[in-house]
């Protein structure tokens, strides 16, 4: 279960490939072992963090001064079909586009839009992975969650994660591990509507149409692989953490100080409509407030004036020749090369619109 102290760069377990050894690095190979080696690192009161697929992390150079443990447990078992709504349950160690790939040739709609991302389940919850119209909120049910300070197992459902843009509870500060996670999906052979344009358009169809999820799935493929977010070795686009900031969510007001051509889309649920009985007054309507909106960070960075391709002089740390979004690995990069740009970005797109740009990996021994 230990593979050594110092013995395995963590650049060689990550996406972005970079990253120094950890003091220790432990890969259980069963439920049971994964269990107890979580229990006893937390007693040993070392530093810790949990690694699956490795796909959205930023390792320091030099290493982690501390116990990583890997997810590597694997398993897809339903739970129920009820009236057409299948239950999966996961194991964390399962990667998420394995998962997508059954649930597709098993005629299970509900996450085909998410198809490509790389990584594994259990890690998808933390962040709410998202893309092309579709969240894995949207499908969960619960997580089996081994918690850090009781050290107890728990169910913690969708409402307890606190689900929101790329977040939830998890992220924010809620530590321990994710063992399983539960999603329910509906038996079609049809996906879920269409709800992201660029897919829409692509498919040739209009938002809210349903399509084959076959057709989806490999639609969506085609476009990430368009902009290196599909790991592909002949790719060297693909050697990043894919999106390297998320879209900023600024208020409606700060919004419209914005140039007009600077994509924006709402943020905030249409208010819920009301039945009032007849004779009756309605309600005075809640107080207009300064609705959240959505800003393109891909736009912002491309108008701040880095393109795509991008580096600063000397650096082996790249934005990608496919999408301004992404931070790439040409050979070699350092970790502090991979910060030392997105640092720049920030100040960037800063100075140009006054938004402050959030990295979207788990940046572990680094700083933005």
């Amino acid at each position: 279960m230990t593979d050594g102290n110092g013995a395995t760069p963590l650049a060689e377990l990550t996406t972005m490939r970079v990253g120094g050894a950890a003091h220790e690095l432990l890969s259980p190979a069963t439920r049971d072992e994964l269990v107890a080696a979580m229990v006893e690192t937390w007693g040993s009161g070392e530093e810790w963090i949990v690694l699956g697929g490795g796909s959205n992390v930023v390792v320091a150079d030099e290493g982690f001064d501390g116990t990583v443990v890997r997810v590597l447990t694997r398993g897809i078992q339903q739970l129920s079909d009820d009236d057409g709504r299948v239950v999966l349950r996961v194991e964390a160690g399962e990667p998420w586009d394995d998962l997508v790939a059954y649930t597709v040739d098993n005629g299970l709609a509900g996450i085909e839009a998410l198809s490509g991302i790389p990584g594994s389940t259990g890690a998808a919850p933390v962040q709410n992975i998202g893309a092309y119209g579709q969240e894995i909120a949207s499908s969960l049910v619960a997580i089996e969650f081994l918690d850090y300070l009781s050290g107890d197992l728990q169910r913690l459902t969708a409402a307890d994660l606190g689900f929101d843009y790329r977040t939830s509870t998890l992220k924010q500060g809620r530590r321990g591990l994710v063992l399983s996670v539960d999603l329910e999906l509906t038996r079609s052979a049809e996906s879920a509507p269409v709800g992201y344009a660029q897919l829409a358009s692509t498919l040739g169809v209009e938002l809210g149409a349903r399509v084959p999820l076959r057709v989806v799935r490999d639609t969506v493929l085609a476009l990430r692989a368009s902009k290196g977010m599909v790991l592909d070795p002949a790719d060297p686009d693909s050697v990043s953490c894919g999106s390297f900031f998320t879209n900023p969510i600024v208020g409606e007001n700060f919004a419209r100080t914005l140039p007009e051509q600077a994509p924006r889309w709402a943020n905030a649920p249409e208010p819920a409509p009301v039945a009032v009985p007849l004779g009756e007054e309605p309600a005075a309507p809640p107080a207009q407030t300064d609705f959240r909106v959505k800003l393109s960070a891909a736009w912002l960075i491309e108008k701040s004036g880095i393109g795509r391709g991008f580096s600063l002089p000397g650096s082996r740390a790249a934005i990608s020749s496919k999408h301004t979004l992404a931070i790439v690995n040409t050979g070699g990069a350092t970790a502090a090369e991979v910060t030392e740009l997105g640092r720049y970005v920030q100040t960037r797109v800063f100075s140009q619109f006054g938004v402050r740009m959030v990295a979207e990996p788990v940046l572990v021994g680094v700083w933005l």
